[in-house]
């Protein structure tokens, strides 16, 4: 009896282990991974596949260890709308288990659309809540801590909100340009004036842009006639170099964004970093 009793004990042990063990999340982007991370706690582990924020995105090839992540996810996050077109590939060979998430079918973007979702000021609050949703669903035991996980995020994301508030109400308007559209979506939403869109996809897309387009960007800068502009920290050419040297001759405030998040920092710090050094520059050129 008393073995029998041991046994049981054991079994209860083990399930109880199973329950515990925590839920295998892959992200394709860091920043996706930062935010599962911070919804869901303890109960996730979390596998970033583009990570390096030193490291030009659009050279990204991936490894082996990619695909024994990704077969051993139980939720999957990616991009979508052409950004991590390897991502597609990978996934047709998974057996159908996992929870995949694109985050263009889920903020309704097409293809052809920008794909920068992560400076779409909707998107981390959407993403947010899906996650959580999922993780409970797995993991039903952990509602509570992953419920309070969620209002804990949605509370500091506020800060990001206000500063976006804050920006359009003080400096509507303003005319802006960038090397590319990376920080197009929260350009939008804090109601700057985008110039040089045709040059910022070419470069982009890998395309060289013609003359006329150069010298119509250039002029931009020269004449003066936007106050910031926006620049990839991780994409550098020759091109891109000099005219954020141009910029700077013209007195033209700088702003560096990036398509990779740092290390050790939260989803909203990382984007209200971002919008106070934006208000700084705008601040710094009324005086």
């Amino acid at each position: 009896m008393k073995k029998i009793c041991v046994g049981l004990l054991l079994s209860l042990c083990l399930v109880g282990q199973v329950f515990a063990a925590p839920i295998n999340v892959v992200a394709a982007e860091n920043f996706y991974g930062q935010l599962a991370k911070e919804i869901g706690g303890e109960q996730v582990r979390v596998t970033s596949i583009m990570q390096n924020p030193d490291a030009d995105p659009h050279l990204f090839t991936t490894a082996p260890s990619t695909s024994i992540a990704l077969y051993k996810a139980q939720i999957i996050i990616y991009n979508g709308v052409d950004y991590d077109p390897w991502m597609d590939s990978l996934l047709k060979s998974l057996p159908q288990q996992s929870c995949i998430i694109q985050v263009a079918t889920l903020m309704q973007v097409k293809d052809g659309d920008n794909p920068h979702l992560w400076y779409k000021p909707e998107t981390f609050p959407k993403l947010a809540r899906k996650l959580a949703a999922e993780i409970i669903r797995i993991n039903p035991q952990q509602a509570k801590q992953i419920n309070l996980n969620l209002q804990h995020f949605l509370r500091d994301y506020s800060k990001v909100e206000r500063q976006i508030a804050y920006i359009k109400q003080h400096y509507p308007a303003t005319k802006v340009t960038a090397t590319e559209p990376v920080f197009g979506y929260m350009a939008q939403a804090l109601g700057f004036k985008m110039y040089g869109e045709d040059f910022q996809w070419k470069i982009m897309n890998g395309s060289e842009p013609g003359p006329r387009t150069i010298a119509a960007y250039q002029d931009l800068l020269q004449s003066k006639k936007v106050k910031l502009m926006f620049y990839n920290q991780q994409v550098i050419s020759p091109l891109t170099t000099n005219l954020q040297r141009l910029a700077r001759k013209n007195q033209i405030a700088l702003v560096g964004v990036s398509e990779t998040m740092p290390a050790k920092i939260s989803i909203s710090n990382w984007l209200s970093a971002a919008l106070s050094t934006i208000i700084l520059a705008l601040a710094k050129g009324q005086q």
